[in-house]
This record gives structure tokens, sequence and C-alpha cells, in this order.
């Protein structure tokens, strides 16, 4: 492993030197190339170098206690200080081990999110709107763009269905975590006896594809335009400016009307096909080369319950990890970070635990 984090650490210094040169601005895409995988080697190299500091201290430290002729009280200072930096080591070796970790090639990709209302009618159309809100919040916290594809909405203020894309840096290395079915538990503002309800939502998430990525075949595809629907106002179109792209070869249909422009919705409903056949392809590759992992915190099936949101209790559970927080107001306002660091860590835990196994 050291050797492996000297030869990062080299590369990293390497890209220094050359972004101090005058000549390195002269060429954007050498530029725009560099700057990436500096940014991509950072964490390694920064971690690295604390750690090379760390241990050239240790080993001055033990040097200093071989002296057979150190004063009592500074020997116990630099035993305290040795056991410290001996932590300080093991700490930073853990964290190198989970850094050195295969990267997911689309962590930095923006992402497209489907919400469903399931068991619950509309209260789970109601919750669904819920999530949606949450993610924008979210995102909005993270200073990223969120922007609605598709929605069909309820005369109650709920979604049976909403797509919609959240476009920034990293976006898919947050919201990965985030598919399958959330289960709500909580009493409808319509429930007189005070009763309290069990209703699911799906959550699909998808990183986005670009154009390199995913060729399409204008012969697969079907468009076909119609007028925007939906429970009333700003939705509700008098022209045929909605989308509907069928792709023919997996069946695959995506519709996009949230915008007034039949162009801009063809073009946000090209990008959630590329998508789609980009996670099609993608899963397939995975499951060619092996099988799920059985304990898998990372993206979760559409039909595995991954979190319960439970109103009168304030709680919120995710059952992958059995982690529970008591601040569900806060979590329904985007407040998301804690949830979702302890899924990454829990998923570098277990991949750590494979590549150990082997």
């Amino acid at each position: 492993m050291i050797e492996k984090l000297k030869l990062i650490e080299e590369k990293y210094s390497e890209l220094e030197r050359r972004m101090a040169s005058p000549e390195y601005y002269t060429d954007p895409e050498m530029v725009k190339k560099l700057s990436q995988e500096q940014k991509e080697l950072y964490p390694v190299a920064d971690k690295y170098r604390a750690y090379e500091k760390a241990s050239a201290a240790a080993s001055e430290a033990s040097a200093l206690l071989a002296d057979k002729n150190l004063e009592t009280d500074f020997r116990l200072m630099v035993e305290e200080e040795l056991e410290s930096l001996r932590e300080k080591l093991a700490s930073l070796e853990e964290e190198l081990k989970l850094l050195l970790l295969p990267r997911d090639p689309d962590d930095d990709k923006s992402v497209i999110i489907e919400i469903r209302g399931g068991a619950g009618g509309d209260e789970a159309a109601l919750f669904a709107a819920n999530l949606f809100r949450m993610y924008s919040m979210y995102a909005e916290r993270r200073r990223w763009k969120s922007e609605i594809s598709y929605i069909n909405e309820t005369e109650l203020g709920g979604v049976r269905e909403i797509s919609f894309i959240i476009e920034g840096d990293g976006a898919w290395s947050r919201f990965k975590f985030e598919s399958g079915v959330h289960r709500v538990q909580r009493v409808p503002d319509t429930e007189a006896s005070g009763r309290i309800h069990t209703s699911t939502v799906t959550v699909a998430v998808l990183p986005e594809a670009g154009e390199i990525e995913v060729d399409i075949n204008p012969a697969d595809i079907q468009i076909d335009t119609f007028r925007s629907s939906g429970a009333g106002g700003q939705h509700v179109n008098k022209t045929e400016s909605a989308i509907r792209i069928t792709h023919k070869p997996t069946g695959l249909i995506v519709e996009c009307q949230d915008e007034r422009s039949q162009y801009k919705n063809k073009d946000r409903a090209m990008k959630i096909l590329r998508s789609k056949l980009y996670e099609m392809e993608k899963r397939k590759q995975e499951d060619a080369i092996a099988a799920e992992r059985k304990s898998q915190v990372g993206t979760g099936m559409r039909n595995e319950r991954i979190r319960t949101y439970n109103f009168p209790q304030g709680r919120v559970t995710d059952h992958r990890i059995g982690l529970t927080l008591y601040k569900i107001d806060a979590v329904m306002d985007g407040d998301l970070d804690e949830l979702i660091d302890a899924l990454r860590t829990a998923d570098q835990t277990e991949k750590l635990r494979e590549i150990e196994a082997k």
C-alpha cells in the first residue's frame, strides 16, 4: 500500500509543479484535464503527506527514547507523544485504505431522480411530493440545480409520479444511496380518528449519461407530441409541447412536459432516455462480473424497503445500516448529510472488507 501511496504523491507533486508553470495556462483543455486529475488525487496525497509527517515524528520520538541518559520527566513526555502519534498513524492508515478503494466512475455526474407513489393512494402521492421537496432542498443546500422534467399531480397537491434532474458536481456520489422503497408512517390530515397510516413511495436514481457514452440510433426511437396535462395551473398547456419518446428495442418510454418549449422537452427527454439505457447496460456488466453483494448499501433495488419515516415518533430509520435519527423535521427539510455520510462509510467499509478477504 505504501508503494502505491508514494506513486500517487509523486504524481500529485508533479501536477503541482506543472500547474505552477506559466506555460500550463496556454492550453485550456490541458488546464481542465490536469485540474480534474489534481482534484481526484488531492485527498489521497494530502492524507499521505499527513501520514508521512506523523511517521517521521514517531521515528524521531523513538530515537529520543533510545537515549538512556534522557531525563525522567522528558522521557514521560516523549512516551506520551509517541503513543499519541501511533494512534494517529493507525487512524490515518485506515483512512488511506478507504481512499484507495476503487472509485465509482459515475460519482462526479449529475443525476435523474424518479419518484412514484406506491401503496397508500393519496397519502402516498402526498409523501412523494414531500420527498421531492426534501431532495430539492438538499440540492439547494449543496448549491446544485434541480429541474422538473415530468410531473403527474393529484388534486390534493400530491404527485403520482415525478421525474427531475439535479445538476451538480458529485450529485451521484450522494444521491445513489436513495434508490429503493421509502415508507412513511403518519396520521393523514383527512384522518378524523387520528389513526396512523402506512404508505410507500419508490425512488429510482440514475447517473446522467452523456451523448458520447450512449449512442442512440434515430431509427430506434419514436417521438410523439401531446398537450401537457395535470391537476391544473402551470402544468396545463394548450399547445402540443409535451414529448413522449419510445425506445423500440427496449420498450422504454420517457415523457417530458414541464417546459413550454417542445425543443427543450425533447432535449430533456433524450437526457433521461440516455441515462436509463446507460443504467441498463451498467447493470448488465455488473451482473456479468459478479452477483450483487448481499449486504449492499450502495444503490438499493427498487423493491427493497430502505427507509422508514415515522412522524408520530419523530424518527427516520435507514434499515440497511440500522441507523435511526430523531430529527424527522430537519431531514424532511433537506438535512440529509448525516444519513448519506453514514451510508457512504458503511459502503466503503463493506468494500474494504471484501478486498481484505480476497
